[in-house]
């Protein structure tokens, strides 16, 4: 870049030149309108790589807390990305979104410095799972003055070293340049999102920071860029920033998509892909009673086409604003929405793992360092990325790939069953009431294990067992649940399911099992009973229990109808020893036919 000895910029530049040095390798500024073809289908091509293209969004979690948390359990579980927070200086303040109000390119946050964010991305790395920086195009602070958490001083238009005044758009609204006519584009892009600064995107200095800055996180070894605010950018100048890129990182662009307004998701799929949010609203819709049965062809939806589109059930705003489901929502419909989310072939889809909060403002807990249970949370954390539904449908997603859907079903609004392919098969129902079908599938015979209540071991199954015969299977799907199977686990085991030409097991009592039990990192709740389906007493041969609902544990048997027996809960230990409930033993008689559910609380 050159500038002229009388820019406004030329000192300021030359004091910025210093610490960008790093980051500034092959930076092009050249206008959206001088890319070749082959530069315009380069940007198209910014999506996941790879075979494992789940994102986790480690919202808050601290930059060494996400490093121990990718080797010891992302990585393992076959996530193929996660999505953290922005890492540059922010505003001072504990509330969560203090993170996005930069204050300057130095990377030094809440989260941890720049040491600790490099050692982060090796350590995920080495695990096999990719990083995305949550990335600030659009604006700085949202304060009149004050001093980042890395010590530099700032007016609401003045950077040292970085921006003056003259980098802002002010587009002269009274009082405050806040947008106000969300169906005026120019108010949309260059007004100001709720006081936030925001940055002349369109000016070749300002995309030269930002290119700068985005180089200097590639260097560091990142994978991906959300960009947050995108919509309140014109495309063309994402474009452009993202040209001088050194490398092509994927993309996922926020852009909200708001009825009749003139800004349109559509508008971004050439710099990578865009956050989806009419899915998010329609799954919400959907799950809380609309029926689920309308979202199987969700590309004739006027969406952006799925392989554009980077979807979630739920993210750090719509959690708290009320515009998705949350962990909080009724009848586990949070649960078999993601389920379904990983389970449709539409969309890169992202988890979030999140916190407990009281409102809306509060900030991680435990300091910032995420904590998680083996199956859960720990320490005001939810670790929604380790339930154990959730985790079955992500090696569900990497093992079906891309293949289409097959097989739909829908005996009613609120169930659906469908497969991808000839790899994997899922039934989901959102009704209050169990549900026992006959599912024709794609897939090869064999006997396989319900990756919604736990997985294959050693050729056995730790949840539900199915088996598929003549390529089809009996399976009783338990209410507001869900029973998915694919070719990557195979296993026996006790089963809701058995091949439809087989005859039998059809009789058999389904019992969902709903123990309420608080527990501590490592403790695990199990099943254990009077008779040999409950494993004859022998803690060894009890069954354990989903966490997927915690603080309420599932196990759903299958049992012969008109028998009674007896029953406890126990708690397995991390040095693998056994707590059993106290006395009396549970005593439970199964029904003559149908299902059956049992509620209890740990004593």
């Amino acid at each position: 870049m050159t500038l002229q000895s009388d820019s406004p910029h030329a000192t300021m530049w030359s004091s910025l030149l210093i610490p960008l040095l790093p980051w500034l390798v092959q930076i092009s500024l050249a206008s959206p309108m001088q890319m070749n073809s082959t530069e315009a289908i380069q940007l198209q091509s910014r999506a996941p790589s790879g075979t494992k293209t789940v994102i986790i969004q480690m919202f808050e979690w601290t930059w060494n807390s996400i490093a121990s948390e990718c080797t010891n359990f992302i990585g393992p579980a076959g996530y193929g990305f996660v999505q953290v927070s922005p890492p540059q200086e922010h505003v001072q303040g504990t509330q969560w979104w203090t993170d996005y109000q930069p204050v300057s390119y130095i990377l030094t946050s809440k989260r941890g410095n720049q040491a600790q964010f490099q050692s982060m991305i090796s350590a995920c790395h080495a695990a096999g799972v990719k990083v995305i920086s949550d990335t600030l195009f659009n604006h700085m602070t949202g304060s009149d003055s004050g001093t980042g958490v890395a010590g530099s001083t700032f007016t609401h238009y003045n950077y040292p070293g970085i921006y003056q005044t003259q980098d802002f758009h002010h587009c002269g609204l009274e009082p405050g340049d806040d947008i106000v006519n969300y169906d005026n584009r120019l108010e949309v892009q260059t007004c100001e999102l709720d006081n936030l600064a925001d940055l002349g995107t369109d000016t070749t200095y300002v995309r030269g920071v930002l290119t700068a800055y985005g180089n200097h996180l590639i260097s560091l070894g990142i994978d991906g860029f959300r960009l947050d605010a995108a919509k309140h950018m014109p495309a063309t100048d994402i474009a452009a920033i993202l040209q001088g890129l050194t490398a092509k990182p994927y993309i996922t662009q926020e852009v909200i998509w708001g009825a009749g307004e003139p800004i349109q998701p559509s508008e971004y799929v050439g710099n990578g892909d865009v956050q989806e949010f009419r899915y998010t609203t329609a799954v919400q819709n959907a799950f809380s009673g609309g029926g689920i049965s309308n979202l199987q062809n969700l590309n004739s939806m006027g969406w952006v086409a799925g392989t554009q589109a980077n979807v979630f059930v739920a993210n750090h705003d719509t959690e708290r604003n009320g515009n998705s489901l949350n962990i909080n929502s009724p009848s586990n419909t949070y649960i078999t929405a993601t389920i379904f989310s990983l389970a449709h072939s539409y969309g890169t889809p992202t988890i979030l793992s999140s916190y407990s909060f009281g409102t809306i403002d509060d900030g991680a807990p435990n300091g910032g360092a995420g904590t998680c249970s083996t199956t859960g949370g720990a320490n005001g954390w939810l670790c929604q990325h380790r339930f154990v539904a959730i985790t079955g449908m992500v090696g569900f997603r990497n093992q079906v790939g891309t293949a289409a859907i097959t097989n739909w079903v829908s005996p009613q609004s609120q169930q659906i069953a469908f497969g991808r392919g000839s790899a994997g098969f899922v039934a989901i129902n959102n009704a209050d009431s169990a549900w026992t079908s006959t599912f024709a599938t794609s897939l090869p015979n064999g006997a396989y294990c319900d990756v919604i209540s736990g997985k294959s071991s050693n050729g056995a199954c730790t949840g539900l067992g199915i088996t598929v015969s003549g390529g089809s299977f009996t399976a009783t799907v338990p209410a507001r649940s869900a029973v998915a199977i694919h070719t990557g686990q195979l296993g026996t085991g006790s089963g809701t399911g058995t091949g439809a030409g087989t005859g039998t097991g059809s009789s058999n009592i389904a019992v969902s099992f709903a123990e309420m039990a608080t527990t501590t990192l490592g403790e695990n709740i199990f099943l254990v009973g009077s008779i040999s389906q409950l494993g004859t007493w022998d803690p060894t041969a009890s069954l354990p229990l989903s966490a997927a609902t915690y603080p309420i544990w599932t196990v759903t048997v299958s049992l012969p109808p008109n028998t009674a027996f007896q029953y406890k809960f126990i708690r397995k230990e991390t040095d693998g020893s056994v707590v059993w409930e106290s006395d009396p033993n549970r005593s439970a008689t199964t029904n003559a036919s149908g299902s059956q559910s049992i509620s209890t609380t740990w004593r």
